[in-house]
């Protein structure tokens, strides 16, 4: 039987916070934020609240290479079926080593990796950086007939907003490119 470790918690106590509690990952650590009222046992009690409330939405939206597969082949249904000949990947799978990316593709041997910087992103946002990446496998270069690809999906526009967004405020320099 696996054992999963406890993660570290560290908790801030807030005057201006009347009742609510609140629990975020801040890397490997766990960071809840709670009235500075509370005992030391209330304390304790929301703690493990957190945690299990925690765990059970990262449970809920953990994303496997088998789903993003599958999820690659709906898009290229919906938004590519004109290139399904060309649009069909040998492999999707999510990846933990990419810091420059959100997600690349190898076009020779029909390889596409996500980062897994964004499983935990809206679906929409995954949904545009796959469609960004079978679209390589059709047109390898990021050249207009790539962009008019892309452009297809209604969204595309809203998420390299998002994600532009996102590197800005976390400081990561992560490209569509």
């Amino acid at each position: 039987m696996a054992r999963t470790r406890k993660p570290v918690v560290e908790v801030r106590r807030s005057q201006r916070r009347r009742r609510t509690v609140s629990a975020y990952r801040d890397g490997e650590r766990v960071v809840v934020l709670i009235p500075d009222r509370f005992s030391r046992a209330e304390e304790t009690e929301w703690v493990e609240r957190m945690l299990a409330r925690l765990a059970a939405r990262e449970e809920r939206i953990r994303r496997t290479d088998d789903e993003l597969l599958a999820r690659a082949r709906r898009l290229t249904a919906r938004y590519l079926a004109d290139h399904t000949h060309l649009v069909t990947p040998a492999s999707v799978r999510w990846v933990t080593n990419q810091n420059g990316r959100w997600g690349s593709c190898t076009p020779d041997d029909g390889t596409i990796r996500i980062s897994h910087r964004i499983q935990e992103m809206p679906d929409w946002v995954i949904d545009y950086v796959l469609l960004h990446e079978l679209a390589h496998l059709a047109v390898p270069s990021h050249n207009n007939r790539f962009w008019d690809l892309v452009a297809r999906y209604p969204k595309s526009e809203r998420a390299r907003g998002y994600l532009e967004g996102i590197s800005a405020a976390t400081g990561l320099v992560l490209t569509d490119d």
